[in-house]
């Protein structure tokens, strides 16, 4: 059965860099939600100005249709994308899809942790003053595999695949 992993979390969790690597492993293909964002989205945020509800609303569509598609298509993909939101987690499941076809892996992080990635991260147009922004308005989810972000990329990847095959 195909099944759509997403690693979720505010900026500077380790998405990305987690999302490729477990993918790597899986021999999935990864896609990052920020390369799915509406040019004015990214403008919004490279100025500081976080995205409302309303801003998220074609990029979300966007990466639902990407994952119903891979599942109708019985492909498997990972996803990193901060899915803050109850209400977002929800408009990333398709209709109908098997129980399990869609996991959320939320990678759990301390505010200044995740600030002092996004201080050192380049070329990225997320700027650290936005992180608080994304814990305010960050739901956490009761029906995802909690993960401790501050560990090693690898042991991320191991303790999900680990916890996702059983």
């Amino acid at each position: 059965m195909a099944q759509a992993i997403i690693l979720m979390g505010v900026s500077g969790s380790g998405k990305t860099t987690v999302g490729r690597l477990l993918a790597e492993e899986l021999g999935w293909p990864f896609y990052d939600a920020d390369d799915f964002h509406p040019p004015a989205n990214v403008e919004r945020m490279r100025h500081g100005i976080a995205l409302t509800d309303e801003d998220r609303e074609p990029w979300l569509a966007r990466l639902a249709r990407l994952i119903a598609d891979a599942l109708a298509n019985d492909q498997s993909l990972v996803l990193a994308c901060s899915a803050l939101k109850a209400a977002y987690r929800a408009q990333l499941e398709p209709r109908g899809a098997p129980p399990a076809a869609v996991r959320f892996v939320y990678l759990h992080i301390p505010m200044e942790v995740a600030a002092a990635r996004i201080k050192d991260r380049p070329g990225h147009y997320m700027p650290a003053a936005l992180v608080p922004s994304q814990f305010a308005a960050l739901e956490e989810p009761a029906e995802a595999l909690v993960i401790d972000a501050t560990q090693t990329p690898e042991a991320i990847v191991a303790q999900i695949r680990r916890a996702l095959a059983g």
